[in-house]
């Protein structure tokens, strides 16, 4: 990037909580929000999952008809994109033109499911079309925009795991190109039958909680949840009196386009993605403070992650914290990389080195990093990356620093 993007505003909602202070509250105390699965029936591998249980009100000026049609997807990025928009400080003026992109792999999936169902069970005689309104991955996009009176530019991007991560970069390059004064990355997500089925046919989830970097690991655990950022140019927000909490210094991008589901062996996807960050933020990789890492938890992903960081940083790494944030909200898919933004951007903010949660014995070539076990930390440091890696080779790393982290 030209110059830094400032993010102004970060939301939330995840099973650590519903809001950013939660999130820090869960941060510091290295908790798990991994538990049993209950939103629907299930019979495969894994009885647990990251669920958010109690959905967080969000007020809207929508007809009551209206309302009763958003889905679980919505509510979620309604109640993250609002915390957004309040700690930035977007006024109506403001938010007229902004422009907005979301991560988006499920949308309103479990209720075309549940009207599916009740159709199949003849607890209705017709189907009834709007449960199945909610599908389009457009939806999430259009829901944002008719409650909060976001009316710029808006897409939708999917690209599986690193969907969110990929709608921040996205989101930035609108503002860099001079596209919006302002704009909002959104990536949400969440469980249903599909996904889950899905994994559970790849014999992908562990039926204990994920345990990334661990030699005992045996899978993922699935979550959901969304993250939302709001992102300006720095001279922007100061001339508004905004507050710049983080500033994006970089976004690479890149598709290894290997395997559908498997990593690339020699992790070109990986590593390419980094080293764009990197250049984009016109940065050595000695200036990366703290890895947030993509860290799914399956033997792998994890094995050619661990190979990609020994390549940037080599021998450094060993004194470079690297942990995974899915060891406490799961796997969130399409939300992953926003809301693990959101967990970098809060740690760089209150001085916190996110734990591996779940770690016990890391594998014992790993031996000699430091992958962060509980408790976790305390530590300020400046600069740090966020990586996610998605289904079909599509890979993100962001870049990103406190607002004084940046020389």
């Amino acid at each position: 990037m030209a110059e830094a993007i400032a993010i102004t505003g970060v939301g939330q909602v995840s099973a650590l909580g519903g809001d950013v202070p939660a999130l820090a509250r869960a941060l510091v105390e290295g908790r798990c929000g991994i538990g049993p699965l209950t939103l629907f029936e299930h019979r495969g591998r894994a009885a647990v999952a990251a669920q958010v249980n109690e959905l967080p009100r969000v007020r809207t000026t929508l007809a009551p008809s209206v309302e009763r049609r958003l889905t679980r997807s919505d509510r979620l990025a309604l109640a993250a994109t609002s915390e957004a928009c309040g700690m930035a400080g977007l006024d109506a003026t403001v938010r007229e033109g902004t422009g907005i992109c979301v991560g988006a792999t499920t949308a309103g999936m479990f209720e075309t499911e549940q009207a599916y169902r009740r159709w199949r069970s003849r607890e209705h005689r017709r189907i009834r079309f709007s449960g199945f309104i909610g599908m389009p991955l457009s939806t999430v996009g259009a829901a944002l925009s008719q409650v909060l009176g976001v009316f710029g530019p808006r897409s939708t991007v999917s690209t599986a795991c690193s969907s969110g991560a990929l709608a921040i970069a996205a989101a930035a390059g609108m503002v860099e190109r001079g596209e919006v004064p302002v704009a909002i990355a959104v990536g949400v997500d969440v469980l249903c039958r599909l996904t889950y089925g899905g994994f559970d046919a790849l014999q992908a989830l562990d039926a204990e909680p994920c345990r990334p970097f661990d030699a005992a690991r045996a899978g993922l655990s699935l979550g959901e949840g969304a993250g939302a950022l709001v992102l300006e140019r720095p001279d922007h927000a100061r001339a508004r009196g905004a507050a710049i909490r983080a500033l994006l210094l970089g976004a690479g991008i890149s598709a290894d386009a290997h395997h559908v589901t498997a990593p690339h062996p020699e992790s070109a996807g990986a590593l390419a993605a980094f080293r764009a960050a990197l250049d984009a933020a016109a940065l050595p990789a000695d200036a990366i403070d703290y890895v947030n890492a993509h860290g799914s938890g399956t033997k792998h992903n994890d094995e050619t992650e661990v190979a990609a960081l020994r390549t940037i940083f080599g021998k450094r790494l060993a004194r470079v914290p690297v942990s995974s944030s899915k060891s406490q909200l799961g796997h969130c898919l399409a939300a992953a990389g926003a809301l693990e933004a959101a967990i970098t951007i809060t740690a760089l903010a209150d001085g916190i080195v996110p734990a591996t949660v779940t770690l016990r014995r890391p594998e014992a070539a790993w031996e000699d990093l430091d992958l962060v076990p509980v408790p976790g930390r305390r530590a300020s440091f400046g600069v740090a990356a966020s990586s996610s890696y998605g289904f079909g080779g599509h890979n993100v790393t962001l870049v990103l620093a406190r607002p004084e982290g940046r020389a």
